[in-house]
């Protein structure tokens, strides 16, 4: 099968960061499907692991975690899909990534695809969704108030593509005001668009302008992106006992400012389930599934921006300087191979 990989870890510029090659078709067995894989998006993850680290000696590294598809094999113990299902899904950081014609997968962080949207627009979801929605309600509980909080949420980064799911679910399943971030223009207009009630500028101190909106301090603050840059306005800006979430990696973290007002700290990492075979593993697929019923109902949209095509080395290249460059807006999707 067509595949794009590479072997050593690296910066993007080397001739050898991404390269077309050929591979093996995995067999399925277990619980694992076998995917045909019709779009898959990137994410930061997959400039993370690019440049960090690389593959086994004498192997290939594959990334890609984010795909829409087709089920062509299923597992001997899989039972929640057949052979035809068009599926969407995040995959598991510590198997083989989905940037291949086929792809296998654990059935229980499998969802099933929004018949209305196409492989692309599918694609764009599955990460993201699952790392928004494991913060807001199982991190950081926001449908429990916090006590004298203003009901209301700053979602710091809100135009990359967790941020651009975020709003979307808090404005479909809460009544929280939601207070998003955005430095220029056209990311500003884009977080209005997704449903922010305001909006705030990520390139100027936060805490000011979040206390001359006038609403109170916010019970919760989700950052992520750039939380080093922010962690003291943060501090700043919380209710006392409010609940703090963060997603990206700082490299410093001092979170000795939030013990006076007893705020909580809340790590999210949406591999955590795959990655150590959890009790509650198949929440993600139940999770997804959930997403699917809020697309079909037109209650949430998808995120995506710009489609590419087709998958190979030349074009997930671009993809990944789209990502670090760290002007992109809502999610990028490759398809076809």
């Amino acid at each position: 099968m067509k595949a794009v990989a590479y072997q050593t870890a690296g910066s993007l510029d080397r001739p050898d960061a991404l390269v077309d090659v050929d591979l093996e078709t995995p067999t399925a067995k277990g619980r694992d499907l076998l995917v045909r894989v019709e779009a898959v998006s990137v994410n930061p993850v997959d400039t993370k692991v690019r440049t960090r680290a690389s593959a086994e000696p004498g192997a290939w590294k594959v990334l890609g975690w984010d795909v829409s598809g087709e089920v062509v094999a299923v597992g001997d113990e899989a039972t929640h899909f057949s052979v035809g299902d068009k599926v969407f899904y995040a995959g598991a950081l510590d198997r083989p990534g989905a940037n291949s014609e086929y792809h296998l997968v654990d059935e229980r962080i499998v969802g099933r695809k929004p018949a209305s949207l196409t492989h692309p627009e599918a694609a764009a979801l599955p990460l993201t969704a699952i790392t928004a929605w494991e913060m807001l309600f199982d991190r950081l509980q926001v449908e429990k108030p916090v006590p004298g909080a203003a009901p209301a949420v700053l979602v710091i980064g809100g135009a990359g593509g967790v941020g651009s799911i975020a709003i979307q679910l808090l404005r479909a399943l809460t009544d929280l005001t939601v207070i998003a971030t955005a430095s220029r223009p056209e990311t500003q207009a884009w977080v209005r668009e997704l449903g922010a009630h305001h909006v705030v500028d990520h390139s100027k101190p936060l805490a000011p302008q979040v206390a001359e909106l006038g609403l109170g301090q916010p019970g919760f603050v989700f950052s992520t992106t750039e939380t080093a840059l922010h962690l003291a306005d943060i501090a700043d800006l919380i209710a006392p006992q409010g609940r703090f979430g963060l997603i990206d990696d700082p490299a410093v973290a001092d979170i000795m400012p939030f013990k006076r007002k007893s705020v909580s700290v809340h790590w999210e990492f949406m591999f955590t389930r795959s990655m150590f075979q959890t009790a509650d593993i198949a929440e993600q697929g139940r999770l997804l599934n959930d997403v699917s019923a809020l697309i079909e109902a037109g209650k949430i949209r998808t995120t995506l921006t710009e489609v590419m095509r087709p998958i190979n080395a030349e074009t997930l290249k671009a993809a990944h300087a789209v990502l670090e460059s760290g002007k992109a807006r809502g999610k990028l999707v490759l398809e076809g191979f």
